[in-house]
């Protein structure tokens, strides 16, 4: 992850951005692996970091805070979280918690925790919010190269491992042009506000329209982050496919079979995100594709279904004729 230049380069200019608040603050870095994030904050003149870390990698953190010479500001503490305590509540809670498709594999619930027993009521966190969002794909790694494989069709091998690869989501970077149609937001948090419970369980219901035809064969998945800004226009680290390249790449949620599209084609489909009841760290993805015909549309659905083009005629001759009289 230190190799992720546009993670890095994002928490960085976060950080310096808001430069003239976090001087002479308390910062709590959580789960600080090397101590980088703790560093761009005594850089940027906070007067005391705390640095948690559980695993073994604390002794390279605090030999990288040794190194840039901030043994006076920055504190390692070798702990989880939960098992810390402070001498003072802190004013900033730093922390890189995201783990796949956002939460799965991610420390949100180890975050949560800190920021209700350590954080003052005016303080800050860093990232301030997040959004995840989806978007039907083309996956043709799994449909297409299996009906010629050095001369020989293997479309039965590809068809067992399209099921397989259905039965859990896959981690890879897509090609911006396999994107069928504009993303939906599937949740959004805001990290000063979001409870344990509202976590348990999100769900959300897309109707999406195709800009393109192609083959519907998947839902991609990805976040981005937003960090606080006092003066300037706020960081935004995302993990999309057309943004530069991340560890977390996108998720893919095969489907067992394709479905030729159109452009101007509804698609619909329920998305689930369960916490696991074995570790609160794991999420369990569903999907639910959807009867374009029996949910409801948007107002004003650019679809080509007979009943959306005929509201959208009737939207904008209301609209022409209110302008008319204008």
């Amino acid at each position: 992850m230190l190799l992720d230049s546009a993670r890095n380069q994002a928490y960085r200019q976060a950080v310096f951005d808001n430069k003239d608040f976090i001087q002479g603050k308390i910062v709590l870095d959580i789960g600080c692996g090397t101590g980088i994030l703790s560093v761009f904050c005594a850089q940027a003149g906070a007067a005391k970091v705390y640095g948690v870390e559980a695993s073994g990698i604390n002794e390279i953190a605090k030999n990288i805070v040794k190194e840039n010479k901030f043994e006076n500001i920055i504190e390692i503490i070798n702990s989880r979280i939960e098992d810390v305590t402070l001498p003072s509540k802190v004013d900033i809670i730093i922390s890189e918690w995201m783990g796949f498709y956002l939460f799965h594999e991610g420390m949100l619930k180890s975050i949560l925790e800190a920021r209700d027993k350590f954080l003052k009521p005016e303080g800050v966190m860093f990232p301030e919010s997040a959004t995840l969002f989806a978007a039907p794909i083309s996956v043709p790694s799994y449909f297409e190269k299996w009906s010629d494989i050095d001369g020989v069709s293997m479309n039965t091998f590809g068809e067992k491992i399209r099921i397989e690869a259905s039965k859990k989501p896959v981690i890879s970077a897509i090609e911006p042009d396999c994107i069928l149609s504009d993303p939906e937001i599937v949740t959004w948090i805001d990290l000063k506000e979001i409870t344990q419970e509202e976590l348990k369980l999100m769900e959300a219901e897309h109707l999406v329209v195709c800009n393109k035809s192609g083959k519907y064969q998947g839902i991609c998945l990805w976040f981005s982050c937003t960090f606080p800004s006092q003066d300037t226009e706020p960081i935004i680290l995302s993990t999309g496919p057309e943004d530069p390249k991340t560890h977390w790449k996108q998720t893919i949620i095969v489907l067992p079979t394709e479905i030729e599209v159109e452009k101007g084609a509804p698609i619909a489909y329920k998305l689930s995100l369960k916490a696991s009841e074995d570790s609160f760290r794991k999420y369990n993805l569903e999907v639910t594709m959807l009867d374009s015909n029996e949910i409801q549309h948007p107002e004003y659905c650019s679809c080509y279904m007979t009943k959306c083009i005929v509201i959208r005629a009737m939207l904008d001759k209301y609209e022409k004729d209110n302008s008319a009289r204008a």
